[in-house]
């Protein structure tokens, strides 16, 4: 098979502008696999995430989508993700900080991730309570 049409598998990508959205879902759908998408909100804010996902799940509403607001060490991007309406949000800041947001997220019906110590991405099926900040 080429390059251009050996299958991949589409996990969690780094987005940041529609086009690469709409990149990741259309590979997903074609390999049939679930697509976890981090926004960074530093660049273009919880607003701007919000609002790309939202046209992404319009286009594509037969997708596995995971949309996931990155949020850096900013408890600030983490309350403008939950005001937003983003349901999946990426923190690295300090651990106890960390679950204070994760209880206010949970309020809204959001959840607070953990970076992976390796990936640096959303550890899987971790909260902020289970899994360790980096770096």
């Amino acid at each position: 098979m080429s390059p251009a049409t050996a299958p991949i598998h589409v996990s969690c990508l780094p987005i940041s502008c529609l086009d690469d959205a709409r990149a990741a879902l259309a590979a997903g759908l074609r390999e049939g696999h679930p697509v976890t998408l981090i926004g960074d909100g530093a660049t273009g804010g919880a607003g701007w995430f919000s609002a790309l996902i939202e046209i992404v799940r319009q286009e594509y509403p037969e997708a596995a989508l995971t949309a996931v607001l990155h949020c850096h060490d900013q408890p600030g991007l983490v309350l403008a993700g939950v005001r937003a309406g983003c349901t999946d949000l990426l923190f690295s800041g300090p651990p106890e900080l960390a679950a204070r947001l994760a209880a206010l997220a949970a309020t809204a019906g959001a959840l607070l991730h953990r970076p992976d110590a390796t990936t640096g991405f959303p550890a899987p099926h971790k909260n902020a309570d289970a899994a360790p900040a980096t770096g």
